[in-house]
């Protein structure tokens, strides 16, 4: 049986993109990446293992659209089962969320600290777990159906430790949720 094909978007230093390439289940197979940023290194990650990084660098264009459409034109001929979305700081719009099936790494229990600065903001709120979710792409910022979520307790770690916590958890949430929306 041939093993499932995934994208990877990452915008970053590619520690998510890093952990899949060598924790995923050999019956899936990160085929592409691809990173907003020509600046990140992430790049070099996906080259070390092999894996084509295209990079479409955002900042080049005036529309969303027009950015999601290069996108979509670069992932096509890859035919992915999925795209993951490990560390990608770009909304995705409609013509994407309706062309591919794709999943988004969240740091924080949504719907709560949607965006930007998520870790932090979780660590300061008054609840006592904070954590990570795993949800399906649409076009609203961090407002797909959820997949699967992981949680911590924030009592007695300093921001550090509670940084550290939820960077490691993410990683085993992505594997579980590919799991889960691909079987």
């Amino acid at each position: 049986m041939q093993p499932k094909k995934i994208a990877v978007l990452f915008s970053g230093n590619g520690t998510n993109l890093h952990y899949l390439l060598k924790h995923l289940p050999s019956k899936y197979e990160i085929v592409v990446t691809l990173c907003n940023n020509p600046n990140a290194k992430g790049i070099e990650i996906s080259k070390s293992f092999g894996v084509e990084c295209i990079v479409i660098d955002s900042k080049r264009y005036s529309s969303r659209e027009e950015f999601d459409r290069d996108i979509i034109l670069a992932l096509e001929p890859y035919d992915v089962d999925l795209v993951v979305l490990a560390g990608f700081m770009r909304v995705l719009g409609e013509e994407f969320t309706s062309k591919f099936k794709a999943i988004n790494l969240h740091p924080s229990l949504l719907p709560r600290h949607k965006g930007l600065k998520a870790i932090e903001k979780s660590y300061q709120d008054e609840y006592e777990e904070g954590g990570v979710s795993v949800h399906f792409v649409n076009s609203e910022l961090d407002g797909g159906k959820i997949i699967l979520q992981k949680s911590i307790k924030k009592a007695n770690l300093n921001f550090e430790e509670y940084d550290k916590s939820i960077r490691e958890i993410e990683k085993e949430a992505l594997v579980e949720a590919i799991e889960k929306v691909l079987g």
